[in-house]
């Protein structure tokens, strides 16, 4: 048995250990603030221990994790001052003998925009927003440490990521959904359960390279909400304009709406095995929906 540290114990790492975390003899997360550290040490009972890394800092606590690590997990996002992951820990992580596998988690955002045609990993990086350039280069630099350091290291380039309390479903009984339509704009998307049995994948074969994470079927952003709104038998919020939506999004909302493409992932069933168990947004629509109606709520 192994130990996993996680970088970032957020909604994807969660997930992973949820599923997989008794393949590991020990998980280590990291969290920003001690004050969710002792919240999630409370009550994992001794399945992952919480520790804190505020992106600046390796706390002594962090270094033993470190020192123990077999395998890496890093969701933890860049700035503009590069990845702090590799910036406070890089140089214990070289050090770490025994460290057998790195899994980082990226964004298909690297690719820009590309008017709705299909991208592979071959096709080059070509990103607009600021947030997509620190990516690419956080990507680029996690890349180099695998090679200097004889490490594999799995890029894992996510779609728009939903699942449990994260989905249309969620929206439309809080009465945030908006359905808003753009002519041509499409989206890929990815289930939280298919990103979990990714990194499974990718940490057992050893992974190296950059690998598209995201479903069979980019769709329009409306798609997913008329869907759900016919599971919970209620009618659909009203159409809303683009240009009409557009004041009220954020600076990243109207990022990813500046942005279209369509994201192939044939590389990830051939090289990674990995069969989808949501290859469209209605499978996991569809399962979410059963287990909100098995009473296991939102």
């Amino acid at each position: 048995m192994a130990t996993l540290v996680c970088f970032g114990f957020g909604y994807c790492a969660e997930h992973f250990m949820a599923e997989f975390g008794g393949k590991f003899e020990r998980v280590i997360g990291t969290v920003r603030r001690a004050e969710r550290a002792g919240i999630l040490n409370s009550y994992q009972a001794g399945a992952m221990r919480a520790v804190v890394f505020d992106g600046v800092l390796e706390t002594p606590e962090l270094s033993a994790a470190i020192t123990a690590a077999d395998y890496a997990l890093i969701s933890v996002p860049p700035d503009a001052n590069g990845d702090p992951v590799l910036a406070a820990c890089g140089g214990a992580l070289a050090g770490r003998r025994n460290l057998r596998s790195v899994v980082y988690l990226s964004t298909v955002g690297v690719y820009g925009d590309h008017g709705g045609g299909w991208v592979d990993e071959q096709t080059p990086p070509a990103p607009r927003s600021e947030r997509s350039r620190w990516r690419i280069a956080a990507e680029q630099a996690w890349q180099r440490f695998g090679a200097q350091h004889s490490v594999p290291v799995a890029v894992l380039r996510l779609a728009g990521i939903y699942g449990p309390g994260q989905n249309a479903l969620v929206a439309l009984a809080r009465g945030k959904a908006r359905r808003i339509v753009k002519l041509g704009q499409v989206f890929n998307r990815i289930h939280v359960g298919d990103i979990a049995q990714t990194i499974e994948a990718a940490f057992a074969r050893r992974a190296a390279g950059v690998f598209n994470i995201a479903d069979d079927e980019p769709s329009p952003h409306a798609d997913p909400i008329m869907f759900a709104a016919a599971l919970m038998g209620r009618a659909p919020p009203a159409e809303i304009p683009f240009a009409q939506a557009a004041p009220s999004m954020s600076e990243m909302g109207l990022s990813f709406w500046q942005e279209c493409r369509r994201v192939r992932n044939a590389k990830l069933k051939r090289h990674l095995g990995v069969t989808l168990r949501y290859p469209t947004y209605r499978e996991g629509l569809q399962a979410l929906f059963a287990e909100i109606s098995a009473g296991s709520g939102l």
